[in-house]
């Protein structure tokens, strides 16, 4: 059975930019600075893991969002900005694929570098369990809450990288509209909203929040509505990736 042209597409560009995250130091400063720096804030920053005393990841897991909202936008800030810098672009869409195939293809390869440092801290889950008897099913709905949240980021990434050809700028934006997309279920914010505009649509503003939706996971909850959240806001900044690019390709 052929593979169809758009799938063919979507993995040749998947193995093109994974490719190039490993034969650069990308990827490997990435999950580096990330391993020490969730290390520093879960070990060091007090209320610390040990301080605790529990046999849980809740601190752990506590810290991804604010990490993941400044360090996935530098992984995701080169997908398209860097590919127009170096003029690429111009023969990467002159390729006979669907755009949505080269957008998804490059998204998917900065996913998979989120997701290999996830894993590499498995250890610290490893070592929860012989210190004690933690819920490992509400840390294994964490860890997947946790690289939804991720692809949501990334995704944001890949709006603002295909938006302008400076990735700084890109990286900046970035950092922006997570922040923004991070802090709208922060209770001084919620609190803030309500006294504008009333509690109701205060509460109908904070479901739009990234910290509202992975909270509910960490304590190992899965709703459906928080899935379909990640799964939502990714198509949707994916949706508007494909047709940033479409509007390059049609110029």
């Amino acid at each position: 059975m052929k593979k169809r042209p758009g799938l063919s597409s979507m993995l040749a560009i998947y193995r093109r930019e994974l490719l190039s995250y490993l034969t650069t130091p990308t990827a490997y400063v990435f999950v580096a600075v990330f391993l020490f720096s969730i290390g520093l804030f879960t070990f060091q920053i007090p209320p610390s893991f040990f301080d605790a005393r529990a046999a849980d990841l809740s601190g752990f897991f506590g810290y991804h969002p604010w990490i993941f909202m400044v360090f996935l936008p530098a992984i995701a800030m080169r997908m398209w900005a860097e590919e127009t810098r170096s003029g690429a672009l111009e023969l990467l869409l002159t390729l006979p694929a669907p755009t949505w195939s080269l957008v998804l293809g490059k998204y998917l390869a900065a996913w998979t570098v989120a997701a290999v440092a996830l894993l590499m801290t498995i250890p610290l889950w490893i070592t929860v369990n012989v210190l004690g008897s933690p819920d490992n099913a509400a840390i294994f709905t964490a860890y997947l809450a946790s690289l939804l949240m991720a692809g949501a980021y990334i995704a944001i990434g890949s709006v603002m990288s295909a938006l302008t050809p400076a990735q700084i700028v890109a990286f900046v934006l970035a950092v922006l509209v997570s922040f923004l997309v991070t802090v709208l279920g922060l209770p001084l914010v919620l609190d803030f909203f309500s006294g504008v505009i009333g509690g109701g649509l205060a509460e109908a503003i904070a479901r739009f929040s990234i910290l509202h939706h992975f909270d509910a996971a960490q304590r190992g909850v899965v709703e459906f509505r928080s899935v379909f959240y990640f799964a939502s806001l990714i198509a949707l900044c994916l949706g508007f990736t494909v047709l940033a690019v479409d509007a390059r390709r049609g110029g």
